[in-house]
């Protein structure tokens, strides 16, 4: 396998509109990296720039140590997987499997090698005789994998695989895809909008908004450490609250949301670098997990208004107010809690797992 470095790679299209603004990132070899983030935000446009599928106006692409900015798609050693599958619908799987390895000349006995062996890991051995429009979905992407697997490329590249399958079977290949990682021991670069998928699959995920980085990092430390608003606002579901409020210094410094509400007080490990912003407006972030009815240490009891219940089985989503009429935030309590819509229901905050964002900038405080 091999590692892929982007230096200060840049797309723009005709007209001046930029796609992807001076990405660079280092893949190790046999890292599993995931770039995630909304619709349109430039990350399958990179994927198709490392490709060769698309040409970069600036900057350089590595694959293995060497640059591969002039070299054609076939030539680049890599195997890309896509979201419509891309089967021949007149070949069988056996012949969709095996075309990449007769284009290349390769021998009739490695061929039925490489292509059994690749079926045996996916589970499709009992579909090799079968066309693409007698299997399921899920099948068809296991052949498409299967495909890129023969090969034995240098690094996958993986372009929203699992977005045309339904619930259950994202689940079940999201689970097969990282076992093949392990197997493999391959280097893998996969897109995706679902930030589920990239922080259950993913060794670093790359996060992009508007063709700009906002953040590389490991899935808990991303989940944990977010860098900016919008990082925290796009990773975990549901998503993040934000309250927007002031620092105030009472008895120590405290949180107070805008239009009276939520008070929180802020712990002292926070104080240092909160005191600078005492009497200017702030954004805090918490989790639902963080709002909820399990006494922890710190955490501050408000009563709320209850506006929607959405019971998951073994837990439950809240959605409230703190005033009446102010934004909707949710809290996760256990499955086991009655709140009802239009009820005052108590709360307690964790104040321990507080985030602080500059209003302005949004970047974490």
């Amino acid at each position: 396998m091999a590692s892929v470095r982007l230096e200060e790679v840049k797309k723009v299209y005709e007209g001046g509109i930029t796609a992807v603004h001076s990405f660079s990132l280092d893949i190790r070899d046999k890292e599993f990296v995931v770039l995630v983030g909304p619709s349109g935000c430039g990350k399958s446009t990179t994927l198709r720039m490392i490709a060769g599928l698309e040409e970069i106006s600036a900057g350089k692409i590595f694959i293995d140590g060497q640059v591969v900015n002039d070299v054609p798609p076939k030539d680049r050693d890599i195997a890309m997987v896509f979201q419509n599958y891309a089967l021949y619908p007149h070949m069988t799987v056996y012949e969709n499997m095996a075309f990449g390895l007769k284009l290349r000349k390769f021998p009739k006995d490695e061929i039925e090698r490489r292509v059994r062996e690749a079926a045996q890991i996916l589970g499709i051995e009992q579909y090799l005789d079968r066309k693409p429009k007698a299997l399921s979905g899920g099948q068809r992407q296991r052949v498409a994998v299967g495909r890129a697997i023969v090969r034995k490329p240098k690094v996958f590249l993986f372009d929203e695989p699992l977005s045309n399958l339904d619930a259950k079977l994202r689940v079940q290949m999201r689970t097969e895809i990282s076992k093949l990682h392990q197997r493999l021991g391959a280097t893998m670069i996969y897109v995706t909008h679902d930030q589920t998928e990239a922080m259950t699959m993913a060794d670093r995920i790359v996060l992009m908004k508007d063709g700009i980085v906002q953040q590389i990092d490991t899935p808990l430390d991303i989940y944990n450490k977010p860098s900016n608003r919008f990082v925290a606002g796009f990773i975990g579901s549901p998503a993040m609250n934000f309250m927007e409020g002031t620092v105030t210094k009472k008895k120590g410094i405290s949180f107070e949301e805008q239009g009276g509400g939520v008070e929180l007080a802020i712990p002292r490990k926070n104080h240092r670098r909160l005191s600078r912003y005492v009497g200017k407006p702030v954004v805090v972030g918490l989790r639902p997990e963080h709002i909820g009815r399990t006494k922890v240490a710190g955490a501050v009891k408000s009563r709320v208004h209850v506006e929607v219940v959405e019971p998951m089985g073994n837990e439950i989503y809240v959605y409230f107010q703190s005033k009446r009429n102010g934004p909707q935030y949710v809290a996760r309590v256990e499955g086991d809690e009655r709140p009802r819509v239009g009820q005052s229901f108590e709360l307690l905050f964790d104040t321990g797992r507080l985030h602080f964002f500059d209003k302005e900038t949004e970047r974490i405080i």
